[in-house]
C-alpha cells in the first residue's frame, strides 16, 4: 500500500473500549483531515456468557503490572475476542456489501481491561497480527500506548475526530460528550483549539449495577433510575475523590469509584444514584474549561438514556443533545474515531496533543501489523 498524505483512504474502525456491550464497526473514507464520507455503523452484541467471561478477566487485570502479560483466562479470552472482531468484521463486510478489497486499514482499539496512565501502564485486549492474519487486512493497533509511555494519559483519543466531524456545526465553544463505560469530553474552542478529558463514569457503574440487582446488561431508558430518589450525600462523597479536583489532561479506569456506597440501597435508588452521579461528575468537568460549552453533543450508549441526558442538561445549565440532531451517527463516533485515527497514524499525523492527553508534544502512535501475507494485498 502506498497511499500517502493528502490521498483517499477507505478505513474500517473496530471498537469495543470500556463498555462490555459489544463490538462497533463503522466504515469512514478519509485523508486524515478532513471526513469525506461515512458509511453505516453497526454493532455486534457480546453474548451473556461472554460478558461474564470479560468481567472476571477485568478483575484478574487489576493485577497486571507489565501490558504485555497475559497471564491466567486473559490470554485465551484476548484470543477468542479477536476472533469476535474478525467475525464481526465479516459480518459487517457482508451486511453492506463491502468488498473487502476495497478496505485500505482497519483501526482496532480493542478491549481496555486497565488503564492507569499515572503508572504508565495502559491495556487493551486485543491480538493485531492476528486479526490482520484473519482479515488478510493491515491493521493498526495498539493506539494509546506511545502516549502513555511518554507521559500522556493516553485518554481520550477521540477529540482529533470530534473536531473534524464538528466543522459544520457552528456553535462555540463546542463540547462534544461521548457516554460510553466512561464519559469524556471534547472542548472546541472558537479557534478550534481542543481540550479533552475523562469526567467520571458513564454507563459502566449503571450498567454493573443493574446487572447485580437484575441481571439486566443496563438501564434501558432510563426507566429504573427515574422511578428512584437520588441520595445526594452518596454522590457528594464520590465528587469528593481528588480526580475531579485534579486539572486536565486526565484520564480514567472503568473501576475508579467505590460502588460499595450504593450496595443497600434498593435497585430504584441505586440506578438513580449512580446516574446523577454520572451527571454531576459531568457538570465538574465546568471549572476546568476556559469557557463553559453553548451546546453538548452527547454521543455513545448513554444518550438512549433520557433519565442521564435530563440530568446533564440540569446540571450544566444547557443544551444536550443526541449527535442524530446534526446528522451524526451516536452509535457509530468511536468505531468511526479509530478508523480517522489509524490513517492518521499510517501517516504519521499526530493523533494525541498537550490539551487532549498531556503528552508534552502533539505525537503520533500506533502499531501496524500487515496483513499482506494472508491475501497477498
Amino acid at each position: 500500500m502506498s497511499k500517502r498524505e493528502g490521498e483517499t483512504w477507505r478505513a474500517l474502525g473496530l471498537m469495543s473500549g470500556t463498555s462490555l456491550d459489544g463490538i462497533d464497526v463503522a466504515v469512514i473514507e478519509t485523508d486524515g483531515e478532513r471526513v469525506l464520507r461515512r458509511g453505516f455503523s453497526a454493532t455486534y452484541p457480546y453474548s451473556d456468557s461472554f460478558r461474564d467471561k470479560l468481567r472476571a478477566g477485568l478483575a484478574e487485570a487489576a493485577g497486571l503490572r507489565d501490558r504485555t502479560a497475559r497471564p491466567g483466562r486473559l490470554k485465551l479470552l484476548e484470543q477468542y475476542l479477536t476472533e469476535l472482531h474478525a467475525e464481526a468484521v465479516g459480518n459487517y463486510l457482508d451486511d453492506h456489501e463491502i468488498s473487502p478489497q476495497s478496505v485500505d486499514l482497519v483501526g482496532f482499539h480493542g478491549q481496555t481491561v486497565l488503564h492507569r496512565p499515572e503508572a504508565q501502564l495502559t491495556v487493551q485486549l486485543g491480538d493485531g497480527p492476528l486479526l490482520a492474519q484473519r482479515l488478510g487486512l493491515p491493521v493498526i493497533y495498539d493506539l494509546r500506548a506511545a502516549d502513555v509511555a511518554a507521559g500522556g494519559q493516553g485518554a481520550p483519543l477521540a477529540p482529533a475526530y470530534h473536531r473534524a466531524l464538528a466543522a459544520d456545526i457552528p456553535e462555540r465553544p463546542l463540547a462534544v460528550l461521548n457516554l460510553g463505560g466512561v464519559a469524556n469530553v471534547t472542548w472546541i474552542g472558537r479557534d478550534g483549539t481542543l481540550i479533552a478529558f475523562d469526567t467520571g463514569p458513564a454507563s459502566a457503574m449503571i450498567d454493573d449495577w443493574v446487572k447485580t440487582k437484575l441481571d439486566k446488561p443496563f438501564d434501558a431508558d432510563g426507566a429504573l433510575a427515574a422511578q428512584g430518589t437520588v441520595h445526594d450525600c452518596i454522590v457528594a462523597a464520590w465528587l469528593r475523590h481528588p480526580y475531579f479536583a485534579e486539572r486536565p489532561p486526565k484520564s480514567l479506569d472503568r473501576n475508579a469509584f467505590d460502588a460499595r456506597l450504593v450496595a443497600s440501597l434498593s435497585p430504584e435508588d441505586g440506578a438513580a444514584t449512580l446516574t446523577a452521579f454520572s451527571a454531576a461528575a459531568i457538570a465538574a468537568a465546568l471549572p476546568h474549561l476556559p469557557e463553559p460549552p453553548t451546546l453538548w453533543v452527547a454521543a455513545g450508549g448513554g444518550r438512549r438514556n433520557a433519565t442521564l441526558m435530563r440530568m446533564i442538561s440540569e446540571r450544566v445549565g444547557a443544551s444536550v443533545r443526541p449527535a442524530e440532531a446534526f446528522d451524526i451517527d451516536g452509535d457509530g463516533v468511536e468505531a468511526e474515531a479509530w478508523a480517522f485515527l489509524a490513517v492518521r497514524a499510517r501517516l504519521g499525523l499526530p493523533i494525541t496533543f498537550p490539551g487532549t492527553t498531556g503528552v508534552a508534544e502533539a505525537m503520533t502512535g500506533g502499531v501496524l501489523a500487515d496483513g499482506k501475507a494472508a491475501n497477498g494485498r
